[in-house]
C-alpha cells in the first residue's frame, strides 16, 4: 500500500504524511461563523476535510478532529440588531442547522468543537502575551498585531498583502504598519456585545481565536509544531491562516501546524459563489431537492482542491452515478458479508492516498460495480461472490461516506409517508391479483404505479420499488 501523501499549501508540493507523535494527528479545520445558513461553500470544505479524516482512519491513525465555530463576530452582532434576538439565540439555532446539514451530508462527528466565547480567557491571555513583548499595541478602537515583529510573516500565502486585505479593510491611520491587524475590537457603545479585558472591554478579533483555541486544546508544548494539520478554505490562506501563524509564532515560539491543505472555491454555474453576486446557494434549499448524499458523492467527483462548478445538470448526473451503486446494492440486499476484496481496497485506498485523489478513487469503484453486475447476471448463485461485494461496498461507506442508506430507502426520496403507504398498497394489490392469476388487474395495477413515476421489480425477495 502506498503512503499517504499530502499537498502542502504553504510548501506548494506533496509530502508523505508523517504525524508529529506517533501514530496520532491533530487537525483543525476552520469552522463557520454562525449567523446564517450554511451555504455549498461550507458543504464542499466540511466533505473535503471529511474525506482526509476518513482516509487517515483508513490507514489506522488516530485521529483529533476539531472543528471551531465563530460564535461572536461584527456579522452576528449586525444580525442581533436586526432581529432583536440574544446572541445566544441566534448562534444557537445556527449552530443546530449546521450540523443537521451536516449529518445529511454523512460528515463524521468532531472530535472538539470548541467555540468562541467559551474560550475567551486563553485569547486574553494569548494577547496579553503579545503585549507584554510589545508585538501587540493599543490604540483607540482596540488592540492589534505588529506584523513588522515577526520576520516571518507572510510565509504561510507568500504575501504579506493584497488588494483584499485587511490593510483596506481595517484603514486606520493609528496603525503602526498598513497590515497590521486586531487582536480585540473595543466596544463601540454600551449596547454591543462586549467583554471585560484588562487592556479595555471589547470582543476578540476573528484570527487570535483559532491560534488561541488551537493552544488550549490541541497543541503540543515541547514540539516544534503545535498541530499536525490545518485546513480550510482557499480563501482563508490570506489573511486568516497567516495572521494566525503570525500570532502563534510570536506567543509560544512554535510553528502552527506541520502541513497546510485548503480545498478549492465552488462556483456556481462558472461563477465564484459570493453573497454579494447573490448566488451563494444555501444548503437547506438543495437539500429539498437531492439527498445529502447525492450532493456529497457531487462534490466529491472533483479533487478537492480544484475549483468546483456547481450545475444542476451535472449533479443530476452524478446521482444518476450513484444510484448505479445503490442498485447493486440491492441485488445484495439482505446478504451477509465476507472480507473486503484485498486489491479492490488496495488499489482505491492507493488512488485517495495519493493527495485524496477521488476521481481516480470514483472511477475504481464505477468499474467495479460493472464487473459485480456482470458477475451477477452470468453467476446469480455465487454467493461467495455476493459475501465479498457486500464487504466491498461497506468498505465504499465507510471511507468515502457514501451508499450508506438502506438500498431501498434511497430510491424513495421526496417521496411523503402518505404517498408511501398508497404505493405500497397498490403493490400488495398487485401481488394478491397476480397470486390469484387477474393478470390483466394486476397489469393495470403497474400501469398505475408507472403513472405515478414508480418502478417495480418483481425478485426473488418480493417487489422491490423505485422512483423514476
Amino acid at each position: 500500500m502506498k503512503t499517504l501523501h499530502l499537498f502542502d499549501s504553504v510548501k506548494k508540493e506533496k509530502l508523505a504524511f508523517e504525524p508529529i507523535f506517533n501514530n496520532d494527528v491533530k487537525i483543525y479545520v476552520c469552522g463557520p461563523t454562525v449567523y446564517d445558513d450554511a451555504h455549498l461553500g461550507h458543504a464542499r470544505s466540511a466533505i473535503a476535510f471529511d474525506l482526509l479524516h476518513r482516509v487517515l482512519k483508513a490507514n489506522n491513525y488516530n485521529v483529533t478532529m476539531t472543528k471551531n465555530f465563530t460564535d461572536i463576530d461584527d456579522k452576528i452582532i449586525k444580525k442581533m440588531k436586526e432581529t432583536g434576538k440574544s446572541l445566544e439565540e441566534i448562534t444557537t439555532f445556527y449552530i443546530d442547522s449546521y450540523k443537521k446539514d451536516m449529518n445529511a451530508l454523512n460528515v463524521l462527528n468532531n472530535t472538539l468543537e470548541p467555540k468562541a466565547t467559551q474560550n475567551l480567557k486563553v485569547m486574553i491571555d494569548m494577547i496579553e502575551n503579545l503585549r507584554e513583548k510589545d508585538i501587540a499595541y493599543v490604540i483607540s478602537d482596540g488592540v492589534y498585531f505588529d506584523t513588522s515583529k515577526d520576520s516571518e510573516y507572510g510565509n504561510i500565502s507568500h504575501r504579506a498583502s493584497d488588494e483584499n486585505s485587511q490593510a483596506r479593510v481595517e484603514a486606520n491611520s493609528e496603525k503602526r504598519n498598513s497590515n497590521d491587524f486586531a487582536l480585540w475590537k473595543f466596544q463601540k457603545d454600551e449596547n454591543e456585545v462586549a467583554y471585560e479585558a484588562a487592556f479595555g472591554k471589547g470582543r476578540p478579533g476573528w484570527h487570535i481565536e483559532c491560534s488561541a483555541m488551537i493552544n488550549e486544546h490541541l497543541a503540543y508544548k515541547d514540539k516544534e509544531y503545535a498541530i499536525d494539520i490545518h485546513g480550510g478554505g482557499a480563501d482563508l490562506q490570506f489573511p486568516h491562516h497567516e495572521n494566525e501563524a503570525a500570532q502563534t509564532r510570536c506567543a509560544t515560539h512554535q510553528h502552527l501546524a506541520k502541513y497546510w491543505i485548503h480545498n478549492g472555491f465552488v462556483n456556481i454555474n462558472g461563477e465564484k459563489m459570493s453573497k454579494s453576486l447573490g448566488n451563494s446557494f444555501f444548503l437547506k434549499d438543495v437539500l429539498k431537492s437531492y439527498s445529502g448524499e447525492v450532493i456529497r458523492f457531487y462534490l466529491l467527483s472533483a479533487h478537492y482542491r480544484a475549483n468546483f462548478n456547481f450545475n444542476e445538470e451535472d449533479l443530476q448526473a452524478s446521482k444518476r452515478r450513484l444510484d448505479k451503486i445503490y442498485r447493486v446494492k440491492k441485488r445484495v440486499y439482505g446478504l451477509g458479508k465476507s472480507a473486503v476484496n484485498k486489491d479492490f481496497k488496495e488499489e482505491l485506498l492507493n488512488a485517495l492516498n495519493d493527495d485524496l485523489n477521488t476521481s481516480i478513487a470514483l472511477s475504481i469503484i464505477d468499474e467495479m460495480i460493472n464487473k459485480a453486475n456482470e458477475t451477477l447476471n452470468n453467476e446469480p448463485k455465487n454467493k461467495a461472490f455476493k459475501k465479498e461485494l457486500v464487504a466491498n461496498l461497506e468498505f465504499i461507506e465507510d471511507i468515502l461516506g457514501i451508499a450508506t442508506q438502506d438500498a431501498y430507502k434511497y430510491f424513495q426520496f421526496g417521496i411523503s409517508d402518505e404517498q408511501i403507504k398508497h404505493i405500497e398498497e397498490l403493490i400488495n394489490k398487485r401481488v394478491e391479483a397476480k397470486k390469484n392469476k387477474e393478470f390483466e388487474k394486476a397489469d393495470a395495477l403497474r400501469d398505475e404505479l408507472k403513472q405515478l413515476d414508480i418502478s417495480i421489480m418483481d425478485t426473488p425477495n418480493g417487489v422491490v420499488w423505485e422512483k423514476l
